[in-house]
């Protein structure tokens, strides 16, 4: 919980992740490309403060992410989201044992989302459902750019895709969480491109798309597809460090967002450990449109609590304790 000026914020960080990028970890040169690209956006985008030394950010461990969301970062609960990555990391990016232990020992604090590669076709389709029923599965994220043998990426139309959003609404799958932001090397920039989001949530209207980054940087693009599909989400991840660098440019994002969307469909992300979100949070709290971008109206503090945390606890079934959620209208 983060208390600020008399009011109070649940919050819920949306998109994090425990991983291993050590050395020991890469397969392969493709595997140093991927996180120092992630550095690269962690120091040019965060307060001098905040940056971490290279080493640190190669690998968290589940203690360091505890202190780091829950004991010094407000967070009240946080949704793993991980990335398999199998072509660059021997042991795959994201973690999913560790973090699915942390998640058990803390069922309070943590949800576990998995992923799956429709590529792998049958055999993915059963392990899909052997992971349903160990994780207890409500959401997965997907990384549309991931590169597996020759292939260099998939979309969310295609027909195997299909058959697994199909199998994710039978098994109570509902939150599609999917990458399509900026590249990261070396995948493919047109691989996460925000098209095929279109067609996937026009013919899957039981699933929440959760688009991750908010299409950046085809930011205009998503708001013209979510204003039409009203199951279509906004991330924050990446987005949001702009609140530091270029705070008119996240005004922006943010109006555009708010004026396409509204304020129950976009979530709060740090995209730990990309970021902490200890200052994103106070920055994010205290942030205003600048007065002479008249085209967007002010946050409201109601909006801001929706976004911080909110609008994702409604997603997962989170509870939200007594006094932390938005007041009721007086009764006239």
């Amino acid at each position: 919980m983060y208390t600020r000026d008399g009011e109070s914020y649940f919050i819920v960080d949306a998109h994090v992740a425990l991983w291993d990028a050590r050395p020991e970890n890469q397969r392969n040169i493709h595997g140093k490309q991927f996180i120092d690209c992630f550095y690269d956006y962690h120091r040019n985008l965060s307060p001098e403060s905040e940056v971490w030394p290279y080493e640190e950010y190669l690998y968290q461990g589940g203690e360091r992410l505890m202190k780091d969301l829950f004991t010094d970062g407000y967070v009240d609960h946080a949704i793993f989201q991980p990335a398999h990555l199998g072509a660059f990391y021997n042991n795959g990016f994201g973690q999913t044992e560790q973090a699915w232990a942390l998640t058990r020992q803390h069922p309070g604090k943590l949800t576990y989302n998995h992923f799956f590669d429709p590529r792998m076709e049958q055999a993915g389709l059963d392990q899909l459902r052997r992971d349903a029923e160990r994780f207890g599965l409500k959401g997965v994220k997907l990384y549309t750019a991931e590169w597996r043998g020759d292939s260099r990426g998939y979309k969310l139309s295609d027909p195997w895709t299909y058959r697994y959003l199909e199998t994710c609404e039978e098994l109570g799958i509902r939150n599609i969480h999917v990458h399509k932001g900026p590249t990261i090397r070396p995948l493919d920039r047109d691989a996460f491109d925000v098209a095929d989001v279109d067609a996937a949530a026009t013919d899957f209207t039981g699933l929440n798309f959760v688009v991750e980054h908010c299409g950046l940087p085809r930011l205009e693009d998503f708001c013209w597809i979510a204003t039409q599909e009203p199951n279509v989400h906004a991330g924050l991840a990446v987005a949001i460090p702009f609140i530091h660098t270029r705070p008119r440019y996240f005004a922006q994002i943010i109006g555009e967002l708010l004026y396409w969307l509204d304020e129950d469909r976009i979530q709060f992300s740090s995209d730990y450990a990309l970021w902490t979100p200890r200052w994103l949070i106070e920055r994010f709290v205290d942030f205003q449109i600048p007065g002479d971008m008249t085209e967007y109206a002010p946050l409201t503090v109601a909006q801001k609590k929706k976004i911080l945390g909110l609008n994702a606890a409604s997603m997962y079934g989170i509870e939200v304790p007594a006094g932390l959620g938005l007041a009721e209208p007086a009764v006239v």
